[in-house]
């Protein structure tokens, strides 16, 4: 038992001594106005923070908060469930897979397991969870050895919605490349 507890302590050192950290996120307002005419504002906040295990693996975890319309996928395009808007906390673990390297681009892809919970703001409104999992590619441009600027498009896989007291979800699989799924962020890499 000495001996596994040993080697493991070992390995974790090793992999540990050639991982580097990153922290970064992305930052998003819109403006819009809906069907009554009235102008709606929309915004995320979306930190993230990350670990490289080694030149192509890398972890890591978005824990944000915004304002926006609870979302479902159909037939492949975003549909707003709600009117109005609703604030949301999000929750998205990944692992990255980056299977295309350069001296200043890299592609690679995330696979995440996310959760959001759309609050009721407004008087009539229902909570919404919503249960993410699914692969988003994206490239990340290597402005310098500490700092890159990473976009995101697109998702392809699953999606549950539930509204607060409904019995049953709404769901989809499939594959939304629209400009709703494009995010823009900035990394520094310790």
């Amino acid at each position: 038992m000495k001996k596994i507890l040993m080697t493991l302590a070992v390995a974790f050192v090793a992999v540990a001594a050639n991982a580097q950290v990153y922290v970064g996120g992305s930052l998003g307002v819109a403006s819009s106005e809906n069907l009554g005419g009235d102008d709606v504002t929309t915004y995320q906040v979306l930190p993230e923070i990350g670990y490289n295990i080694n030149n192509n693996w890398a972890i890591g975890t978005v824990l944000g908060w915004g304002k926006g319309k609870p979302v479902s996928i159909e037939k492949g395009k975003p549909v707003s469930i709600e009117s109005e808007t609703n604030n949301y906390v999000t929750f998205q673990p990944y692992a990255r897979f980056t299977f295309a390297h350069s001296k200043f681009v890299n592609a690679f892809i995330d696979g995440i397991v996310g959760y959001t919970h759309y609050n009721h703001a407004h008087v009539g409104s229902s909570s919404y969870d919503q249960w993410t999992i699914g692969l988003k590619p994206g490239v990340a441009v290597n402005l310098s050895k500490k700092v890159s600027f990473v976009a995101h498009v697109g998702f392809a896989g699953w999606e549950s919605l539930k509204a607060e007291k409904a019995e049953k979800d709404s769901h989809a699989l499939g594959v939304s490349l629209d400009g709703n799924n494009v995010t823009f962020g900035v990394y520094y890499n310790f």
